[in-house]
């Protein structure tokens, strides 16, 4: 029953880093957004871009997320979340663009690490453009 509860206080949290990471990107909130990641951390970005490290991510982030333009507002949801270990989750996230001309999708995948002070953070992400067909 522990367990359960853990799980259930755990996915909450990782639930809470997505919703941050959707208001860091609809704020454009660079520091904000940073504070998610793990200093090891790897991301590659909707279009393919690998970034490897705090300071990559950190980089790019703070050269494209202030004048980031998207019309319209983007929503993120944690859809399914897998624990590999108790401290280790894949976050499967629905990445929603919602514009005029209609909504289009992403598919992120968050791997996420528990530190030692409980908090979440972002370790290895894919972030996918869903396509029709």
């Amino acid at each position: 029953m522990i367990r359960m509860k853990t799980e259930t206080t755990d996915v909450r949290a990782i639930e809470q880093v997505v919703a941050t990471v959707e208001r860091a990107q609809r704020d454009r909130d660079v520091e904000g957004f940073l504070a998610l990641f793990h200093p090891d951390a790897l991301w590659t970005t909707g279009h393919g871009k690998v970034l490897v490290g705090f300071d990559a991510i950190a980089e790019f982030t703070r050269a494209v997320l202030p004048t980031a333009s998207f019309e319209g507002e983007v929503t993120y949801e944690a859809v399914h979340t897998q624990f590999l270990r108790p401290d280790v989750a894949a976050v499967k996230v629905r990445q929603v663009y919602h514009l005029a001309e209609g909504d289009t999708e992403g598919a992120p995948l968050y791997v996420m690490t528990k530190q030692d002070d409980g908090r979440w953070l972002l370790h290895a992400c894919q972030n996918t453009e869903v396509r029709d067909g």
